[in-house]
């Protein structure tokens, strides 16, 4: 799968696949993921919980667990440099200044021991070698600019003071520090009430633009991707299976596995009280996966052996929309 070349990429991912060793053998969760992120472009990567999203990212940070988690093919361009061949110490120099990563888990991604101010101020301190004072000035300069109230006040507190929302823009403030090129925003918006959600998009957005980032965005909500994508990937069990511009996925969805997605949510043109359409089953877990279609167990349709035991290209089947060409489950 392979994208326009008039397009500038920041990030190319090629080819990657990532393995776990467990009790029972070798486990594949990525198998040959393919997707660029363009300058100051926002790419959605979609799917449900266990399809290989967090994989994804953890692997663009060189964050997979050792020495279970290893990457035995890809490569991970970023700015032209393949970060699977960085030191770990030139990694370092490169995640949180040029690439910033906003966890999923707030209260697990800060220190409960550590105050606020200082949490966001090692930032500071690693990448630009600033004085502490200096450090601590510039945090409370970001807890500004992210919308916390007091914010000499707060970074002087410990995380579990603050509300859930508030704790979701201290992670973005450490994530936009050094307003990184690239942001990897893994479900930014989980375990937040609607009216926050709304609120964290909105400050994401506004901060993109003025930094001028590009953002991977992972969620399984759609609405979000709607309201905030350029572009997205859907992701089922390690594979990208359909992939296009926002406006043409929402419209034109070619994968039984996207179309299920999309009709798993309520619309507002839709029948009132229409009961929705659920994808039945789970996502298989990592020793159950077949070489080829992986949906096919879900999609209640019938698949020859072939098209399960012979992994299946993929296809631009119109202008920059790419799908997994099984013959039953897309129409390509």
């Amino acid at each position: 799968m392979t994208a326009p070349k008039e397009r500038s990429k920041l990030l190319q991912v090629s080819d990657l696949s990532v393995s776990f060793e467990m009790d029972e053998g070798e486990a594949q969760a990525l198998d040959g993921v393919n997707f660029e992120v363009g300058h100051g472009q926002t790419l959605g990567l979609v799917g449900e919980s266990g399809c290989g999203k967090s994989v994804t990212a953890l692997s663009i940070m060189r964050l997979l667990p050792k020495p279970m988690g290893k990457i035995p093919t890809g490569n991970i361009l970023f700015e032209g440099v393949d970060l699977l061949q960085l030191s770990p110490d030139k990694m370092r120099e490169v995640r949180g200044n040029e690439i910033g990563m906003i966890f999923q888990e707030p209260m697990n991604a800060l220190n409960p021991v550590k105050r606020i101010g200082d949490q966001i101020g090692e930032v500071y301190l690693l990448h630009h070698r600033m004085q502490k004072k200096d450090a601590w000035d510039k945090s409370v300069e970001m807890l500004e600019k992210v919308g916390i109230p007091s914010p000499r006040t707060r970074a002087m507190e410990y995380p579990h003071q603050l509300s859930g929302g508030m704790r979701q823009r201290v992670v973005i403030a450490m994530a936009l520090a050094c307003s990184p090129k690239l942001v990897i925003a893994d479900e930014p918006t989980t375990a937040l009430d609607v009216t926050v959600q709304a609120q964290i998009l909105a400050l994401l957005d506004e901060l993109q633009k003025s930094l001028r980032s590009s953002v991977l965005l992972i969620t399984h909500d759609l609405g979000v991707i709607a309201e905030t994508c350029d572009e997205v990937c859907v992701m089922y069990a390690g594979r990208i299976v359909e992939r296009a511009s926002t406006q043409e996925l929402f419209a034109n969805p070619r994968h039984a596995y996207t179309r299920g997605l999309l009709s798993s949510i309520p619309r507002l043109d839709g029948v009132p009280k229409t009961k929705l359409v659920a994808i039945e089953g789970m996502v298989p877990s990592l020793s159950e996966l077949k070489p080829g279609c992986r949906f096919a167990p879900r999609s209640g349709l019938h698949h020859p052996s072939e098209l399960l035991d012979e992994k299946l290209p993929y296809r631009e089947i119109s202008p920059d929309h790419w799908v997994e060409a099984c013959p039953v489950c897309s129409d390509s």
